[in-house]
């Protein structure tokens, strides 16, 4: 089986941070996917702020990145970008992927700088279901004790803390927190639905899970998505 080295790194608020950072320094062989470009699809614009993309668009965007049936793909990237991939792949029907944990700090040998030959390979995408929730589902199940809603941000955040990127702060009623980039605690059982601000990290949250033996569903808009749609939210933050 050939192995596809996928870098994924990107920052939030820095659409073109991402690339600056593959050019000047991947894993050799490694192609390029872009969070805010290839993982998501900006032209939606009542899904959040990372809406997932359709299947032509990401079977497009994985064709570039070298990836078909028969490769194995090992994503590395920043803020939940590799998890993203990881997600994205199984849900179109490509289960031979894995995360580097740690990413390209993890990786004990040399970097290239610039850009790669990528041979183009022919993904052909086979969308699974059962695999994401609603807005409109979850808000007919906020009462329901075997849902097991997981918020992947930070500890403030969860609590609804002011901040720059939620707006208005909050969180879902009922959802438990799980900080994506801290250990991740043991959850109650039930049915695993985890978001975060916008669907990227909550994919750690996902990923971990699935390392654990545990399947969960993805909110893909997330917060982004839930409070722009004015629905009920709690806040455990009082201002003094």
């Amino acid at each position: 089986m050939r192995v596809q080295l996928v870098d994924c790194r990107w920052e939030l608020g820095a659409p073109a941070r991402g690339r600056e950072l593959y050019l000047a320094g991947h894993i050799p062989g490694a192609s390029f996917v872009d969070v805010d470009e290839d993982l998501s699809d900006l032209s939606v614009t009542d899904q959040g702020r990372h809406p997932l993309p359709s299947a032509e668009r990401f079977a497009a965007a994985a064709s570039r990145a070298g990836i078909e049936a028969g490769a194995l793909v090992v994503a590395y990237g920043s803020l939940g970008g590799a998890e993203r991939l990881w997600w994205l792949l199984r849900h179109f029907g490509h289960d031979d992927c894995a995360v580097l944990i740690g990413g390209i700090d993890a990786w004990g040998g040399p970097l290239r700088s610039g850009e790669e030959e990528i041979p183009a390979g022919s993904f052909e995408p086979r969308e699974r279901g059962g695999d994401t929730i609603s807005a409109d589902e979850l808000v007919r199940r906020l009462a329901d004790p075997s849902l097991v809603l997981v918020d992947a941000r930070t500890a403030a955040r969860w609590r609804g803390e002011p901040n720059p990127i939620d707006d208005p702060p909050g969180r879902i009623p009922g959802a438990l927190n799980a900080p994506w980039a801290e250990p991740q605690p043991p959850f109650p059982e039930g049915e695993l639905v985890a978001y975060c601000g916008s669907g990227v990290t909550a994919c750690v949250t996902l990923h971990r899970a699935w390392l654990a033996g545990r399947d969960g569903k993805l909110y893909p808009g997330s917060w982004s998505d839930w409070s722009a749609r004015g629905l009920p939210l709690e806040r455990s933050y009082e201002a003094e």
